[in-house]
């Protein structure tokens, strides 16, 4: 519907819905229900309105074929309607169908009046698309908009081209933080068999923390006011991992190079490991802040920024303590 929002509800809701008056007695509104329930669908529930179409209360047909033939609808209605505004986002409302467990929700204008209804029908199609887009804004690829098997060679390729080349630049940091401490590496040859291993983990954690994080938002489970106890939470819970981590990596380093490499892979994966996940939890916020969808803070990007802060941390912290 071209005079509504975008992906809102008033976008996807259908027409095909039934009213009754209030002073209807159970009689009237099933004749009433009869007479226009012809070639409808997903009549689950009917609907009270006033003089001006104004919403006033819902009663499911089970209720009124069992109520009492000469009762006033306005007696047995339910006058506390879940109802969503026109303009109400597509995801939102999807939460709420979840939440309030119900088959259709009535659509209401600025001025309350009905002028539509969703079915969980249509929410689970909502549902099944927003899935899809997500997950292909964390490969990171555009939409492709058909299906894989149809999409040509070229669509494909324009659809992930993008981030690919994105990602290549971002990456060519990391190999500038390489060759800065090139005399580190070349007095010490062992640490590049560490480095994939460690800014590997802090990709890694960092992935880890954003997936949950993005998922969280999209339940609902977290806003934007939550990232301080958050942020605070991943603290302890990047330390915990990291220390586990730099245990048993640091067993491979007294192997490969003795106490104080033992020693410098050991600081390294702690705080590679906290870092990336701070940076992990925290980029799904930012996103939001600037009013862009979390799911876009991917693990590739993530990885690539985990990478650089991943070199510079190591490659800093043997210079420091092995006095290169």
């Amino acid at each position: 519907m071209a005079n509504f929002k975008h992906e809102s509800a008033g976008q996807i809701m259908e027409t095909t819905y039934i009213t009754v008056p209030g002073h209807f007695i159970v009689d009237n509104a099933i004749a009433y229900f009869r007479k226009h329930a012809k070639n409808k669908e997903n009549l689950h529930y009917i609907y009270v309105t006033d003089d001006y179409s104004r919403l006033c209360g819902v009663l499911s047909v089970r209720e009124l074929v069992i109520a009492e033939k000469d009762s006033r609808i306005q007696d047995i209605m339910t006058k506390d309607v879940v109802y969503a505004p026109s303009d109400m986002d597509q995801e939102e409302l999807a939460m709420m169908f979840e939440k309030e467990d119900l088959l259709s929700v009535p659509i209401v204008n600025e001025r309350f009046q009905m002028i539509g209804v969703v079915h969980v029908d249509d929410i689970l199609d909502v549902v099944k698309h927003e899935a899809t887009e997500d997950f292909l804004k964390m490969a990171p690829v555009s939409p492709l908009g058909e299906g894989l098997k149809d999409a040509s060679v070229s669509l494909l390729y324009r659809k992930r081209i993008t981030w690919l080349v994105l990602l290549v630049f971002m990456n060519v940091f990391s190999g500038a933080g390489i060759a800065h401490f090139e005399d580190v590496i070349e007095n010490n040859i062992a640490l590049v068999f560490f480095l994939p291993l460690l800014v590997d983990s802090g990709g890694n954690a960092g992935s880890q923390a954003s997936t949950l994080m993005i998922r969280a938002m999209a339940l609902g489970d977290v806003k934007i006011k939550d990232w301080l106890k958050l942020f605070t939470k991943e603290i302890s819970i990047s330390f915990l991992l990291g220390i586990t981590m730099a245990i048993a990596v640091s067993i491979v380093g007294f192997v490969r190079g003795g106490a104080e490499i033992a020693v410098v892979v050991s600081l390294t994966m702690t705080l590679v490991v906290m870092v990336g996940s701070l940076i992990g939890m925290s980029l799904p916020f930012i996103f939001n802040k600037l009013k862009m969808d979390p799911a876009t803070a991917s693990a590739p990007l993530i990885t690539s920024v985990a990478d650089i802060v991943g070199v510079l941390i190591y490659f800093s912290i043997a210079s420091w303590y092995l006095g290169l």
